[in-house]
């Protein structure tokens, strides 16, 4: 009984300490393809964490789909819809699988309430260029001089096990808002996003926002790309009332 009640101690102080990656290279992919949710499976698990997708197959070749979908895909030179499931780093965070999101739909679902400590992100190759060259549905950011202040972010909103609201963190994929016009950018590196003050949530839902709209909505290309979300599982009261129990135990013997 002890040593099953150390082992259990072990086990929870150890989850805790080190936490957990989604890495998305436990999706087997062929290389330079993806996988879009064509299966129906209504989404996928990667380091033990969910991630919903909503596919639909109009038939003829034509789908859509949101939520999220998993690429190894290297493409960052080619514009346009056909190419929306490309990093627009030409590939992973130290690795060849990455996650892409699209829609306001997207939502990662963790196993037990967890806090995250963050991830990488960048633009996909479909929004980066349509923000830097321009597309039918928009002029290139800054405008003909450079000085319009366009803008595009995912914002990050957790939520606890009730579903509400534990906080918001934005991170600007691209902002042409500054005086100084050389400060621009288009984010185009996987850059670490740090998501540890949403505190314990459950869940993490994705949002998009940005300057070029029409009368449908934002005309920019809601993507982005994800890759090693770094979390801590928190074990569940009940669990650590026992572990408490049983190191009130072991105490007590010695």
């Amino acid at each position: 009984m002890l040593k099953l009640a150390a082992l259990l101690i072990a086990v929870a102080l150890t989850t805790g300490a080190l936490g957990d990656i989604i890495p998305f290279d436990d999706i087997p992919l062929a290389p330079e393809s993806f996988y879009n949710g064509s299966d129906g499976a209504g989404g996928f698990v990667s380091g033990g964490a969910s991630f919903n997708n909503n596919y639909t197959n109009y038939g003829g070749g034509f789908f859509g789909w949101n939520g999220w979908s998993v690429s190894n895909t290297t493409n960052n030179v080619t514009p346009g819809f056909t190419n929306q499931f490309s990093a627009y780093t030409g590939g992973g965070h130290m690795s060849a699988n990455y996650g892409v999101a699209y829609g306001n739909s997207a939502r990662i679902t963790f196993p037990v309430p967890s806090t995250v400590n963050g991830g990488y992100f960048t633009n996909t190759t479909y929004a980066a260029l349509s923000m830097l060259l321009g597309d039918f549905f928009n002029d290139p950011f800054g405008g003909d001089d450079g000085t319009e202040p366009d803008w595009f972010y995912v914002r990050f909103t957790g939520l606890d096990e009730n579903g509400n609201s534990t906080g918001n963190v934005t991170f600007y994929l691209a902002d042409y808002r500054f005086e100084d016009n050389s400060l621009d950018y288009i984010v185009d590196t996987w850059t670490w996003v740090d998501l540890s003050s949403l505190g314990l949530v459950k869940q993490i839902r994705l949002s998009f926002d940005g300057s070029n709209f029409n009368q449908y909505g934002l005309t920019i290309p809601t993507y982005v790309a994800a890759d090693n979300i770094d979390y801590t599982p928190i074990p569940e009261p009940a669990a650590l009332l026992l572990l408490a129990a049983c190191g009130l135990a072991i105490r007590r013997r010695h």
